[in-house]
Protein backbone atom coordinates (compact mmCIF):
# COMPACT_ATOMS: atom_id res chain seq x y z
CA UNK A 1 0.00 0.00 0.00
CA UNK A 2 0.81 3.62 -0.67
CA UNK A 3 2.56 6.25 2.15
CA UNK A 4 5.48 8.57 2.81
CA UNK A 5 9.26 7.06 3.14
CA UNK A 6 9.35 9.99 5.56
CA UNK A 7 7.38 12.89 7.15
CA UNK A 8 8.39 15.74 8.65
CA UNK A 9 6.00 15.10 11.87
CA UNK A 10 4.75 11.96 12.50
CA UNK A 11 1.05 13.55 13.40
CA UNK A 12 -0.73 15.19 11.65
CA UNK A 13 -4.20 17.31 12.89
CA UNK A 14 -7.39 16.87 10.99
CA UNK A 15 -7.76 20.01 8.65
CA UNK A 16 -10.64 20.94 7.07
CA UNK A 17 -11.84 19.69 3.29
CA UNK A 18 -13.95 23.17 2.17
CA UNK A 19 -13.36 24.46 -1.41
CA UNK A 20 -13.44 23.11 -4.63
CA UNK A 21 -9.78 21.69 -6.13
CA UNK A 22 -7.82 24.18 -8.20
CA UNK A 23 -5.09 21.74 -9.18
CA UNK A 24 -5.29 18.08 -10.25
CA UNK A 25 -8.70 19.16 -11.88
CA UNK A 26 -8.32 18.07 -15.26
CA UNK A 27 -7.22 15.05 -17.43
CA UNK A 28 -3.72 15.45 -17.88
CA UNK A 29 -1.49 12.17 -18.63
CA UNK A 30 -4.55 9.65 -19.76
CA UNK A 31 -7.81 10.04 -21.91
CA UNK A 32 -10.00 9.11 -19.51
CA UNK A 33 -9.85 10.10 -15.52
CA UNK A 34 -12.29 9.46 -12.62
CA UNK A 35 -13.37 12.84 -10.80
CA UNK A 36 -14.33 13.28 -7.50
CA UNK A 37 -17.61 15.08 -6.81
CA UNK A 38 -18.15 15.22 -3.12
CA UNK A 39 -15.01 15.93 -0.57
CA UNK A 40 -13.91 12.85 1.20
CA UNK A 41 -10.39 11.11 3.39
CA UNK A 42 -9.56 8.43 0.68
CA UNK A 43 -7.11 5.62 2.54
CA UNK A 44 -4.55 4.02 1.02
CA UNK A 45 -6.58 0.34 1.11
CA UNK A 46 -8.75 2.17 -1.77
CA UNK A 47 -6.67 2.94 -3.57
CA UNK A 48 -5.26 0.16 -3.82
CA UNK A 49 -8.07 -1.49 -3.73
CA UNK A 50 -9.28 0.73 -7.05
CA UNK A 51 -5.71 0.08 -8.62
CA UNK A 52 -6.39 -3.07 -8.98
CA UNK A 53 -9.73 -3.43 -10.11
CA UNK A 54 -8.89 -1.04 -13.15
CA UNK A 55 -5.98 -3.40 -13.89
CA UNK A 56 -8.26 -6.20 -13.81
CA UNK A 57 -11.48 -4.88 -15.44
CA UNK A 58 -8.33 -3.40 -18.56
CA UNK A 59 -7.20 -7.14 -18.83
CA UNK A 60 -3.66 -5.52 -18.21
CA UNK A 61 -3.71 -3.69 -21.04
CA UNK A 62 -3.09 0.41 -20.99
CA UNK A 63 -1.96 2.50 -18.57
CA UNK A 64 -2.80 3.39 -15.14
CA UNK A 65 -2.02 6.69 -13.28
CA UNK A 66 -3.23 7.18 -9.83
CA UNK A 67 -2.62 10.79 -9.28
CA UNK A 68 -3.77 10.99 -5.48
CA UNK A 69 -1.04 9.64 -2.87
CA UNK A 70 -2.15 9.27 0.70
CA UNK A 71 0.22 11.69 2.81
CA UNK A 72 -1.90 12.47 6.18
CA UNK A 73 -1.15 10.15 9.05
CA UNK A 74 -4.88 9.46 10.94
CA UNK A 75 -4.16 8.37 14.51
CA UNK A 76 -6.40 6.59 17.11
CA UNK A 77 -5.85 5.59 20.37
CA UNK A 78 -6.49 1.93 21.47
CA UNK A 79 -10.25 0.91 22.72
CA UNK A 80 -10.74 1.33 25.98
CA UNK A 81 -8.22 3.95 26.82
CA UNK A 82 -9.14 6.91 29.01
CA UNK A 83 -8.62 10.56 27.53
CA UNK A 84 -5.15 12.42 28.09
CA UNK A 85 -1.68 10.46 27.63
CA UNK A 86 -1.16 12.52 24.38
CA UNK A 87 -2.17 11.77 20.74
CA UNK A 88 -2.18 8.16 19.52
CA UNK A 89 -0.13 6.41 17.56
CA UNK A 90 -0.52 6.69 13.34
CA UNK A 91 -2.84 4.31 12.41
CA UNK A 92 -3.45 4.30 8.42
CA UNK A 93 -2.73 7.54 5.97
CA UNK A 94 -5.21 9.04 3.98
CA UNK A 95 -5.33 11.54 0.63
CA UNK A 96 -7.44 14.67 0.88
CA UNK A 97 -9.79 14.71 -2.10
CA UNK A 98 -11.16 17.86 -2.98
CA UNK A 99 -14.22 17.78 -5.45
CA UNK A 100 -13.21 18.38 -8.97
CA UNK A 101 -10.11 16.54 -8.52
CA UNK A 102 -9.03 13.78 -10.69
CA UNK A 103 -7.95 10.36 -8.79
CA UNK A 104 -7.41 7.60 -11.55
CA UNK A 105 -6.74 8.33 -15.01
CA UNK A 106 -6.45 5.36 -17.83
CA UNK A 107 -5.48 5.32 -21.81
CA UNK A 108 -4.58 3.03 -23.84
CA UNK A 109 -7.69 0.61 -24.07
CA UNK A 110 -11.22 1.53 -25.61
CA UNK A 111 -13.72 4.09 -24.44
CA UNK A 112 -16.33 1.40 -23.45
CA UNK A 113 -13.45 -0.56 -21.58
CA UNK A 114 -12.23 2.37 -19.63
CA UNK A 115 -15.60 3.65 -18.91
CA UNK A 116 -16.62 0.25 -17.47
CA UNK A 117 -13.33 0.00 -15.65
CA UNK A 118 -13.43 3.32 -14.05
CA UNK A 119 -17.26 2.63 -12.85
CA UNK A 120 -16.48 -0.64 -11.60
CA UNK A 121 -13.48 1.60 -9.50
CA UNK A 122 -16.08 4.33 -8.67
CA UNK A 123 -17.85 1.65 -5.93
CA UNK A 124 -14.27 1.06 -4.39
CA UNK A 125 -14.99 4.79 -2.92
CA UNK A 126 -16.41 6.09 -0.44
CA UNK A 127 -17.27 9.43 -2.66
CA UNK A 128 -19.56 9.72 -5.62
CA UNK A 129 -17.37 10.22 -8.36
CA UNK A 130 -17.93 10.49 -12.57
CA UNK A 131 -15.93 9.66 -15.78
CA UNK A 132 -14.34 12.34 -17.71
CA UNK A 133 -12.63 12.22 -20.86
CA UNK A 134 -9.81 14.54 -22.11
CA UNK A 135 -10.80 17.44 -23.80
CA UNK A 136 -9.51 16.77 -27.32
CA UNK A 137 -10.41 13.34 -26.74
CA UNK A 138 -12.15 12.38 -30.45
Amino acid sequence: MLMPKRVKFRRAQRGRMTGKAHRGSSVAFGDFGLKALEPAWITSRQIEACRITLSRKMKRDGKVWIRIFPDKPVSKKPLETRMGKGKGAPEFWVAVVKPGRIMFEVSGVSQEVAREALNTCSYKLPIKTKVVSRPDYE
